[in-house]
């Protein structure tokens, strides 16, 4: 996976970079001073402006609609631009309140009651109640979706702006499967118009509550965005987001150069290098997830993996910081475990260290000279 910065509505101005093998660091290479963003936030009042994104990978319908969306980070990047959740991963942390002002677990940890936001609007003018959240929940078929459901026994609608969860137990994880991106079953859709077209015209014909609608889609190409004025938490500053699919870096770096692209990511080695010697581009980085080796095998017993020892000689022969600098440019974080130091509660390993007579006594210990 290459996870790439979801965060559409906000003015892009802090985290974009290339992507590391064995830290996972995540990046773009864009326009240094990003001439187009600057002019649009310069204006007060109605959007104005373009930004186009070269992304390494490709859109398709599925990621314009919640209920179908996985649980990988990537995917979201609709979602952020086109949809709104009750609560949701934002710059300012992790649960931040969106379209649920508040939020309350009872004391026995059965039930989770949110407060929405009222006045709000869908894009196509239907007013956001209690209802759409109920009916998003129950059409949700995506990432652990069997997990999550599982857990809950009844959508109570208290009223207009106030929908409870009754769990069939305490669950402490509800909130980190309804209200991050381990799911996206808190996204909300509206319920009366999606019932009237239907769920596969919806995935062609979204509409959401977010910062930008959809105005054009031509698969394996492009996507469209506009803003949406009526946006709840402030019109977006740029007008118009066009996302272009350019799996090739190659491609994508020329288009940064002849100024067809704003912002692009996934530029490695010897194309990071030439993002830095070039001067009218920025290379930006930020750490952002991992990368890792799995021994697939190494649980049958006829297997060379199955010994610790050569597991552990294929650690100490993997010259990690080699990769790094080839790769990414040094930028990588080496971590001794698959998860990121920034994660709450994670163990802090060292990485193993590149040594060669050491890989080869284990090896021959394991019977593998």
């Amino acid at each position: 996976m290459r996870p790439t910065d979801p965060h559409m509505s906000t003015p892009l101005t802090r985290r974009r970079v290339l992507h590391a093998t064995l830290s996972g660091l995540t990046g773009f290479a864009a326009w240094q001073g990003w001439p187009r963003l600057q002019r649009a936030m310069a204006q007060k009042g109605a959007p104005t402006g373009e930004m186009t994104w070269a992304m390494h990978f490709t859109l398709t319908p599925q990621w314009f609609d919640p209920a179908e969306t996985g649980g990988l980070l990537t995917l979201t990047i609709g979602l952020y631009a086109l949809h709104d959740a009750l609560v949701k991963p934002m710059p300012d942390g992790q649960l931040s309140p969106c379209l649920a002002t508040a939020w309350h677990e009872s004391e026995d940890g059965l039930t989770y009651d949110f407060t929405l936001r009222e006045g709000v609007t869908f894009q196509n003018g239907d007013p956001f109640t209690a209802e759409d959240v109920q009916f998003s929940f129950e059409r949700y078929k995506g990432a652990s979706a069997a997990a999550l459901k599982q857990q809950v026994k009844a959508i109570e609608i208290v009223d207009p702006h106030h929908v409870r969860f009754v769990l069939h137990e305490p669950w402490p994880d509800f909130l980190t499967f309804y209200a991050t991106t381990a799911t996206t079953a808190g996204w909300i859709v509206p319920k009366h118009y999606t019932t009237k077209i239907g769920n596969e015209a919806f995935k062609q014909h979204p509409v959401g509550l977010g910062p930008y609608r959809l105005v054009q889609y031509d698969p394996g190409i492009a996507l469209v965005c506009e803003a949406y004025p009526g946006y709840w938490r402030k019109p977006p500053a740029v007008k118009r987001l066009v996302f272009k699919m350019v799996p090739e870096a190659t491609t994508r770096l020329a288009m940064l150069k002849r100024q067809e692209a704003d912002v692009t990511y996934a530029l490695y080695g010897p194309l990071a290098a030439e993002v830095q010697r070039e001067p009218t581009l920025k290379l930006a980085y930020t750490l952002a997830g991992t990368e890792w080796g799995s021994f697939v095998d190494m649980y049958e017993p006829a297997s060379p993996w199955h010994d610790q020892r050569v597991r552990l000689a294929a650690n100490h022969a993997l010259n990690r910081q080699a990769l790094n600098d080839a790769e990414t440019l040094g930028y990588s974080k080496l971590l001794g475990g698959i998860i990121p130091e920034t994660y709450d509660f994670a163990l802090p390993l060292e990485p193993y260290a590149y040594d060669p007579p050491k890989a080869k006594a284990l090896l021959t210990a394991a019977g593998y000279p």
